[in-house]
């Protein structure tokens, strides 16, 4: 039971009102209750608005919104007239849709034919509407633009006024608004949707139009007939390649999940040895292709790459790579298809509103629901008509009557002294009904001609052939059927098209991994400071008379020799390191200050570089040194993984300061020193390795109290005088007085 609880603030509850005649009841009051029924209350009606009113397309392929506009734009007589500024048809949609003006307008963007987004649109557009394929190119405002409806969309909208579909009131009960558009072919299968409602999307790929509505046609006529041999693919409006996998093909069109791989299309220029990329992914933009590319080619992953530019036009998409001398262009574009978004999955899941509903549903079954759909739209329609015929029957039958003695009507009407007593007196004179003689009494004394009681005569039969066969239609399946399939058939003559997207077979649809790239080998000399800065330097910039040049208070701590292709670990005060090839870092001289590795590396704020090893292969051992005097042995192949990664956290021990790293591939004597110059030199082979990156070590050097070592090194690193004598026999070991004439190298005593 949920309890009241009572703030205390006073003896006496106070009255919260505007004035003293008005009282908030239960003002200061905080009610608990359980979280399960504020979900149940507050956030489950707004998770299912989302899923039925927002996110979601309907069996008519749109969702409310799209819906809302179009319908407006109907209302218009944007169909067959002059276009009109988008901030109108903005406006006036906002009396069925109270979003703001900026969502409406966005929509319409997304179904005009200048956006590009849909394979069939369905705004015939005026002005700068963007383009769905670049980020970049953003679309004007709405008092720039002018729109219209396509001629596509007669389809949209046949027969809607013929009670065809339900209207309902709009959201202050001023209008109607359809709930679903009485299209005439699958216009859910058409285009391209995307939604995601609250824990669920949907994300349905486009077909190409024709190949849909002749797949329809097939199914009316054949329930088993096989989908792929009419709809082989789907089709995207900005081309490319399908990737042919019948295994995903038939996951898409059975259960309505799986993927598409989709290619650019590309040719190789000769005469300036370049590539035009001109049709790319509908999942991906021109900009994220060419981040990418330059991501590649400035990390040293592509090197046959000497230009890229944009040149998308009027004329469409183009995406320009200008090839170094002697560069195979087949060979480069398969590793960019492996390496960027130039080739790239669509990923189906066709979620679809049936009856308020979300359900996936595959390719057939989606056909079938718009059938039944369509089916239900026709016999609607028949029925509609055969009520109004059947009432203009009924009046012609009136009619009928009265003409046969003209003379008998015309003298009713004149001897009436009322007025309201004419539609009586026709009923009593005539034996018919109110609404026959209210027609009759309407009738025009100059349309009381020869020619005019014949017409309606000749009207009478029509009527009634026209009655008995739409009767004929709503107890046939079949004829509904048959004029379903009429329709698609006009649709396929008026507005089919060929393919835009072509189909590869014999094509696996799977990732493949990338090649090892052949790095350059050459020497080079790698300078790490204190601060963190990398220089990568050739022997022959080194050779160069020139300073190095660091920032103030900084100084090297680490130069070695060694080749382009070795790997950098980078260990840093947060227990992780970072992993980078040499070949990522540009060559630079001795008077630049190099690369920052934080930055470079992409490390965390405050996050600093303790230490840097050169590696060349994943074979020896780390010594992790510590201030507590344990030393951790850890092989470096478990900093080894088979995937890229770039970073690896727990990368040693946090328990206690590390004082140093060192990198051996063989035994070595080393050497740790205390805080009161006191040294122990240990054989690394006596220190047990451990697997656990993370692991705290043994104790190798005992300390007493407010003591820690302070440094370690290789003992040939040290050059202390007489190293073998002094080694321990075993760990852990106090260690032995150090004086300055015993080291031959420079080292700070206390």
């Amino acid at each position: 039971m949920p309890r009241k609880k009572q703030t205390k603030t006073d003896n006496k509850p106070k009255k919260a009102s505007v004035d003293e005649s008005v009282e908030i009841l239960s003002a200061g009051e905080i009610i608990e209750s359980a979280i399960t029924d504020t979900l149940e209350t507050n956030y489950m009606p707004y998770a299912m608005s989302v899923i039925v009113s927002r996110a979601l397309p309907e069996i008519d392929g749109f969702k409310p919104s799209h819906r809302k506009l179009l319908y407006t734009m109907y209302g218009m007589g944007l169909l067959k007239g002059n276009r009109t500024k988008s901030a109108n048809i903005v406006g006036q949609t906002m009396k069925l849709n109270p979003h703001g003006d900026a969502a409406i307008y966005e929509t319409m963007v997304r179904l005009s034919r200048g956006n590009e987004a849909l394979l069939v649109p369905f705004v015939d557009s005026k002005g700068n509407f963007g383009k769905a394929y670049s980020s970049g190119m953003a679309y004007a405002a709405s008092r720039y633009t002018e729109a219209k409806l396509e001629p596509v969309c007669e389809e949209l909208f046949r027969d809607i006024d013929s009670d065809t579909v339900d209207f309902v009131d709009n959201y202050d009960s001023t209008m109607k608004e359809p709930t679903l558009l009485p299209v005439t072919f699958p216009n859910i299968l058409t285009n391209n949707t995307l939604g995601i409602a609250v824990g669920m999307a949907s994300s349905i790929c486009s077909f190409n139009l024709a190949e849909v509505c002749n797949t329809t046609i097939a199914l009316l006529r054949d329930e088993n007939h096989n989908v792929k041999d009419t709809l082989p693919a789907p089709d995207f409006v900005g081309g490319g390649y399908i990737l042919y996998d019948e295994s995903d093909i038939d996951g898409i069109y059975e259960t309505g999940r799986g993927r598409v791989r989709v290619q650019s299309k590309w040719n190789y220029v000769k005469e300036d040895n370049l590539i035009e990329v001109t049709q790319i992914p509908p999942t991906t933009t021109v900009e994220a292709i060419m981040d990418k590319v330059a991501e590649l080619v400035k990390r040293g992953k592509i090197t046959e790459i000497s230009d890229m530019r944009d040149e998308t036009d009027l004329k469409g998409l183009k995406i320009t790579f200008d090839l170094k001398r002697g560069k195979d262009p087949e060979k480069l574009m398969q590793r960019l298809f492996k390496m960027t978004p130039l080739e790239d999955n669509f990923s189906a899941n066709f979620n679809v509103l049936i009856a308020g509903a979300p359900k996936v549903m595959g390719v057939r079954e989606i056909i079938t629901e718009w059938i039944a759909f369509r089916y239900e739209c026709v016999r609607r329609r028949v029925f509609h008509d055969l009520q109004g015929k059947k009432s203009r029957l009924h009046l012609v039958k009136g009619l009928e009557r009265i003409l046969l003695d003209i003379d008998k009507a015309v003298s009713i009407v004149r001897n009436t002294e009322d007025e309201k007593e004419v539609v009586p007196n026709l009923m009593i004179g005539f034996g018919i009904d109110e609404v026959q003689a209210e027609y009759v009494a309407e009738i025009r004394l100059r349309q009381l001609n020869r020619n005019y009681i014949i017409k309606r005569i000749d009207e009478r039969e029509q009527l009634e052939k026209d009655i008995a066969e739409l009767e004929s239609v709503l107890k046939s399946e079949s004829k509904v059927k048959k004029i379903i399939i009429s329709e698609l058939e006009n649709v396929i003559k008026k507005y089919g098209a060929d393919r835009k997207s072509e189909i590869k077979y014999g094509t696996r649809s799977v990732d493949i991994e990338e090649e090892p790239e052949e790095i350059p080998a050459y020497r080079c000399h790698v300078f790490a400071t204190r601060g963190g800065y990398l220089k990568k330097i050739t022997p022959a910039s080194l050779r160069m008379a020139s300073e190095q040049k660091l920032k103030q208070d900084d100084e090297i701590v680490l130069h070695t020799e060694c080749t382009n292709d070795r790997t950098a670990l980078v260990f840093t005060d947060k227990c992780s390191v970072y992993k980078a090839k040499l070949n990522d870092f540009a060559d630079t001289k001795r008077s630049a200050l190099g690369e920052y590795l934080p930055a470079k590396l992409g490390m965390e704020e405050n996050e600093s570089v303790i230490k840097v090893l050169i590696i060349n292969r994943y074979k020896g051992r780390l010594l992790f040194c510590f201030e507590n005097g344990k030393v951790a042995k850890i092989p470096l192949s478990a900093y080894e993984t088979k995937q890229n990664r770039r970073k690896l956290i727990n990368a040693f021990s946090d328990k206690s300061k590390v004082v140093d790293i060192l990198c051996v591939t063989e035994a070595v004597d080393i050497v740790l020193v205390s805080t009161r110059a006191k040294a122990v030199i240990v054989n690394s082979a006596t220190i047990p390795e451990k697997s656990t990156k993370n692991s705290v070590g043994v104790q190798v050097m005992t300390l007493k109290k407010g003591r820690a070592v302070k440094s370690a090194q290789t003992a040939q690193d040290a050059q202390i005088e007489g190293a073998s004598r002094r080694r321990a026999k075993s760990i852990p070991a106090r260690g032995t007085p150090l004086k300055a004439e015993d080291i031959a190298t420079q080292m700070t005593l206390e």
